[in-house]
């Protein structure tokens, strides 16, 4: 099992929120739990980014109900900071949006269906050969999103589904996009069924108590695979930051 890390100023994690009100979930509660601290920062409010992640152990950027591809100065601005992780190969963890951006700054493309089917609620993944060989899968994720993605150019694809083919990937040995939300606590999903009522009626969308009714059916499994999911992306840096501290005699 892998050893929880010395809480240390090097071992936070740079967690990006698109609204307000948003919540990093039982991302930021198991995060926490591992010994990490959360440097949060919402770049449509105004918050900066940081120009290098020397100091942080990762980054994780959740989703919103923007697009990717919205013109706002902010998401170009993020989406251009994904330079930053990739150039310092610093682990890298993209939700929902934060995937859809890291697709874009890869080169790919975010866009949705012609036929307006969107994935709201619970739908089916299946793994991939390479996603089975790096770790197990849940068969039922949960969604809440309109747009897809195309794989970008030297991306593994990690799971697939049936409306929108791309679900996982990873692009490099620490860079992860998922299109799905394993992080929403029960208070969030609750908040999410109510303010997003109005997209229930979208093709192919699930009605709210479809939402609540597959969380007590699939959600274990889900939240299992989160905790292993973050383990596998994150533990590993935070260690071997904190040894190097040690070895130049940092407290």
């Amino acid at each position: 099992m892998l050893q929880v890390p010395r809480r240390t100023e090097r071992s936070q994690i740079l967690v990006v929120l698109h609204q307000e009100t948003s919540s990093p979930g039982r991302v930021g509660q198991y995060l926490v739990e591992r010994g990490f601290h959360l440097d949060i920062r919402r770049p449509p409010l105004g918050d900066p980014l940081p120009e290098t992640l020397a100091n942080h152990a990762g980054a994780v950027v959740f989703g919103g109900p923007m697009s990717a591809n919205d013109p706002d100065e902010f998401v170009k601005r993020e989406t251009d900071w994904l330079a930053v992780p990739l150039r310092e190969g610093k682990p890298y963890l993209g939700i929902c949006l934060g995937a859809q951006m890291l697709v874009n700054h890869l080169g790919g493309k975010v866009f949705g269906r012609d036929d307006g089917q969107v994935e709201i609620g619970w739908y089916p993944i299946e793994p991939t050969p390479e996603g089975r060989s790096v770790m197990d899968w849940p068969n039922m994720v949960y969604h809440f999103h309109r747009e897809g993605f195309d794989l970008p150019a030297g991306a593994t694809l990690l799971a697939t589904g049936g409306i929108y083919p791309n679900q996982a990937f990873r692009y490099g040995d620490r860079a992860w996009g998922v299109q799905f939300h394993a992080e929403l606590t029960r208070v969030m999903m609750h908040r999410w069924v109510v303010h997003g009522a109005h997209r229930f009626v979208l093709p192919n969308a699930q009605a709210g108590r479809e939402h609540l009714n597959g969380r007590m059916i699939w959600d274990a499994r889900l939240r299992a695979w989160l905790h292993d999911f973050l383990d596998m992306i994150f533990l590993p840096e935070a260690l071997r930051m904190e040894k190097a501290d040690k070895e130049k005699g940092r407290p």
